[in-house]
């Protein structure tokens, strides 16, 4: 079984040879079809694993407290998220001084999302996002320090003008020989002084990333306050086996700091850190599945074409064939050999077509910042589609060239 399936490879091949041009650009239709197709869902995939990490890098054990509930929306589709009256910063003190469950827990607010920072002649561009923190945010939203220091008590009671930045932000203001640390500069009308500049992030969240600058709380208070200000809590579990039992905690003492009577609904949300990013990755997998349709509609083109292309080769090879048989070939043997054929020819479509899909989806990832990835699942789906593509294109010409009269097949002209 194995010389005979050696042997129609060989023909196969040698098939593929003598119509170069056709073969080629039957196996150009199909890598175009798998390219599309892993390529997008590779880029996808990368997609994914770098919102799972930029999320789970807040930890596993957090959770937040806001004023308005977690809802991803595409397109039209979905519910609008629930929008509750802001939590005041009495409010957020409060909870937090009063917190007993053993867990650490920290204040911020947002403070602007199209801020200019400037250095002397230099300036960023007006998309650095502003936040205002105490000493225990840059903990609990997953932020290190590359160099410098976190801010000190006395610098979160008094509002110290000084101010922990992002890599980018550095990036756009100091040469690389030049130390940010101690250097003064110009955030709204304000001078800040960098006491600390933070480890590099990402910026695929979307969620601040290096273009960012964190602010003593009390400072944004009041230079960057506005009407009916709202403040987020965040809060971190010793570890994950806690958390649900945090979160009731949580519940139950906020509930108490916004007055809430019994068997009144929750006025705020508490959302944990993974949460968000299932919310992402569950309508990714709409653009998913779109991409998927679009990769098997252009596939299944391309077995119109191979089974066009392997109804001709039938055609012109009727004699061969009729030499075959007369040979003492069977039915069953020429079967297999147009069905090798039309998968040899599908693989090398879909081996073409993985390395570009691949190397396509890993360059759209490495320009948006996501890690580079290899999509074994979709390289192996890859394999049985084009296994599938080449066994639906080739059975009739192959059935067809089975049946055929050796007779007929050597007077063929």
């Amino acid at each position: 079984m194995a010389s005979v399936l050696g042997e129609n490879i060989k023909i196969s091949l040698r098939a593929i040879r003598s119509q170069l041009l056709r073969t080629i650009l039957t196996v150009f239709i199909i890598t175009i079809g798998i390219t599309s197709l892993v390529g997008t869902l590779t880029s996808i995939d990368a997609l994914k694993s770098s919102i799972n990490s930029n999320f789970t890098s807040m930890g596993a054990n957090t959770f937040t407290i806001r004023n308005r509930e977690m809802v991803v929306r595409i397109g039209r589709n979905g519910k609008k998220p629930k929008k509750f009256r802001s939590i005041t910063y009495d409010e957020a003190i409060n909870f937090s001084k009063n917190f007993s469950f053993p867990a650490l827990p920290s204040v911020s607010t947002f403070a602007s999302g199209a801020s200019t920072i400037k250095f002397e002649s230099k300036k960023t561009n007006p998309n650095i996002r502003i936040f205002g923190g105490d000493e225990n945010y840059m903990v609990t939203s997953g932020y290190d320090l590359e160099r410098g220091r976190n801010f000190s008590t006395q610098e979160i009671q008094f509002g110290n003008h000084v101010a922990i930045i992002g890599k980018e932000v550095e990036e756009a203001l100091f040469s690389k020989t030049e130390d940010p640390i101690d250097k003064v500069i110009a955030i709204g009308s304000g001078k800040y002084k960098i006491i600390g500049v933070l480890k590099p992030k990402g910026n695929s969240s979307g969620f601040g990333g290096d273009k960012v600058a964190i602010l003593p709380l009390s400072n944004v208070r009041q230079y960057f306050s506005r009407p009916n200000m709202t403040f987020t809590i965040n809060v971190m579990c010793p570890n994950s086996q806690l958390m649900n039992i945090a979160v009731g905690e949580a519940t139950g003492a906020f509930r108490i700091v916004r007055k809430l009577k019994t068997g009144e609904e929750n006025n705020f949300e508490i959302t944990k850190s993974d949460n968000l990013a299932n919310l992402l990755i569950e309508n990714i997998q709409k653009v998913t599945m779109g991409a998927t349709v679009i990769g098997i509609i252009t596939l299944l083109g391309a077995a119109i074409g191979l089974m066009n292309i392997m109804l001709v080769s039938v055609s012109e090879r009727t004699r061969e064939i009729g030499i075959r048989k007369a040979v003492g070939a069977t039915k069953k043997i020429i079967r297999a050999q147009f069905l090798v054929e039309a998968l040899v020819i599908c693989q090398m479509g879909g081996f073409a077509g993985t390395i570009l899909g691949m190397a396509l989806g890993n360059v759209l990832a490495y320009l948006f910042d996501i890690s580079f990835i290899i999509p074994w699942f979709w390289i192996i789906m890859s394999i049985i589609l084009c296994l599938f593509v080449g066994t639906l294109s080739g059975i009739y010409p192959a059935i067809k060239a089975s049946k055929l009269d050796p007779i007929d097949a050597l007077r063929f002209e």
